[in-house]
C-alpha cells in the first residue's frame, strides 16, 4: 500500500467538502442501507445508533467530512482513528468486512451525488477509503494480537457465566460474570468497557457495549446496567440474566482509560449510569494510588436513581485523598444532605470552578450527551487543555466533537 496520497486524489477529495456539507447525512444513511441488505454485515453493528432516531449516521458523516478537510493533515485525526479502532474491536470488525464498506460507500456517493460524482471523484474516493482502512486494520490488528496474547486474554467470542446479579438502584443491576472455562481473565484498563452479542429469542443478534464497573481482578467481571424505556438488551437483561445465564463476551477494549502512573490530581464526572467506568477507576485508583488526589463528582436524579453509593464513600474513606460529592437533581424528603448527597441540583461551570483544581487536574467525563455537551464546554470555555478532558459514553462520541 502507499504510504501517502497521491496529489491527485487530495485535490478531488477536498474538492468534495461542500458536497459532504450539504449531502453528506444522505450519503451515509445510503451507504448503511446498502451495508445492511446484508444480514451478516448489519449484526455487526449496534443497531440501537441507527435509525430514524440514530445518531451513528450522524457521527459518521462528521467523521467523513473530518477526513475529508483533514486528508492533507491526518496526524489530526489521529485520536478518532484510536477511538475507531477500539470500537472495531469491541465488535470484533475483522479485515474481510471492509470490502463491503468501500462497495456500500462508493455506491451510495453515486446514488446522492449522481452525475456530479464521477469517475475521477469515485476513484479518489476508493483511494481515500482504502488508504484509512489499511491504517485501520493495521492497529486493529495489533490489538487484536495484544489481547489475544495477554494472561488471560482471548480472540473473538468467549462465554461468560452470570455468578451474581445485584440491585443497585431502581433502574440499574450488576451483573458479575465469570467465564465458563474456568480460567483466568485478561486485567483490563479502568475505563474500558465489554461488548456482548446477544441472541434474544424472537430477535436477530444484537451487540452492547457495557462499561465493566469494577477494578481489574483476573477473575471476574462487573457490569451494571441501566434498564432503558424500550431497551430492548437492558430490558432482557434485567428480567433473564439470572445466576447460571451464559453470555458472550468480548475482550474488553477503548480508550477512554486511567493513565498507568497519574502525575496530576483527577476528577471523575459522572451522570446517571455513567458512573460504572468511574467506580472502575476510583477503586483503582484507591488501591493503587491511595495518595493521588481524585475527586468523585457524580450527580443523579434522587435516592431511588443513586447507584454504588455507599461502595463509592467506603472506597474514598480508604484513601488519603481522595472526596465524593454527590448531587441531585430532585432530591426527595427522605433524601439527607450530608449521608444520600451533598449538593441539590445539578453539575455545572460555576461549582467545578470553585471545587476543583481546572489549571491542574484531568478531567474524567461519563453520562448522557446533554450532561457531556454542558460539561465538556464549560470545562474547555474555562481553559481547561483538550488533552486534559477525556470523555466516554455509548454512541458515536463524533456527535459530541460535532456540537
Amino acid at each position: 500500500m502507499s504510504q501517502t496520497l497521491s496529489h491527485q486524489t487530495v485535490l478531488l477529495v477536498k474538492a468534495t467538502v461542500p458536497a459532504l456539507e450539504a449531502h453528506g447525512l444522505d450519503i451515509v444513511r445510503e451507504m448503511y442501507d446498502r451495508m445492511f441488505r446484508n444480514p451478516d454485515i448489519r449484526d455487526l453493528f449496534n443497531q440501537s445508533h441507527h435509525g430514524d432516531a440514530g445518531s451513528q449516521p450522524r457521527a459518521l458523516a462528521t467523521a467523513i467530512l473530518a477526513y475529508a478537510a483533514n486528508i492533507e493533515n491526518l496526524a489530526a485525526l489521529a485520536p478518532a482513528v484510536e477511538r475507531i479502532a477500539q470500537k472495531h474491536v469491541g465488535l470484533q470488525i475483522l479485515p474481510e468486512h471492509y470490502p463491503h464498506v468501500a462497495e456500500a460507500l462508493l455506491g451510495a456517493i453515486k446514488s446522492v451525488l449522481g452525475d456530479a460524482a464521477t469517475d475521477e471523484i469515485l476513484a479518489a474516493w476508493g483511494e481515500a477509503y482504502w488508504f484509512l482502512a489499511h491504517i485501520l486494520m493495521a492497529r486493529e490488528s495489533r490489538i487484536y494480537r495484544e489481547l489475544a496474547a495477554a494472561d488471560g486474554g482471548w480472540a473473538g467470542w468467549r462465554t461468560f457465566t452470570v455468578d451474581a446479579v445485584q440491585r443497585e438502584s431502581a433502574i440499574i443491576t450488576s451483573f458479575v460474570l465469570r467465564p465458563t472455562d474456568g480460567k483466568p481473565v485478561l486485567r483490563h484498563k479502568a475505563g474500558q468497557y465489554l461488548t456482548f452479542w446477544l441472541e434474544i429469542p424472537g430477535q436477530a443478534p444484537i451487540k452492547r457495549n457495557y462499561s465493566i464497573s469494577h477494578a481489574a481482578n483476573g477473575e471476574t467481571y462487573r457490569i451494571s446496567v441501566k434498564r432503558e424505556d424500550k431497551g430492548l438488551a437492558s430490558t432482557w437483561l434485567h428480567e433473564q440474566a439470572v445466576p447460571g445465564t451464559v453470555l458472550k463476551v468480548a475482550p474488553p477494549a477503548g480508550e477512554f482509560v486511567l493513565a498507568d502512573h497519574p502525575e496530576r490530581p483527577v476528577v471523575l464526572l459522572s451522570g446517571g449510569v455513567g458512573l460504572t467506568p468511574m467506580v472502575a477507576m476510583l477503586e483503582t485508583l484507591v488501591h493503587r494510588h491511595p495518595q493521588q488526589p481524585v475527586q468523585f463528582v457524580h450527580g443523579t436524579l434522587d435516592g431511588t436513581t443513586h447507584a454504588m453509593g455507599l461502595q463509592v464513600r467506603s472506597l474514598a474513606a480508604t484513601a488519603q485523598a481522595a472526596k465524593v460529592t454527590i448531587f441531585y437533581e430532585a432530591p426527595r424528603a427522605q433524601d439527607a444532605v450530608g449521608r444520600d448527597f451533598d449538593v441539590a441540583g445539578r453539575i455545572d461551570a460555576a461549582w467545578l470552578t470553585a471545587h476543583t483544581p481546572l489549571q491542574d487536574a484531568d478531567y474524567f467525563l461519563c453520562g448522557p450527551r446533554p450532561f457531556l455537551r454542558t460539561l465538556v464546554a464549560a470545562l474547555s470555555l474555562s481553559g481547561v487543555p483538550a488533552d486534559r478532558i477525556h470523555y466516554e459514553f455509548f454512541g458515536p462520541a463524533d456527535e459530541l466533537l460535532a456540537a
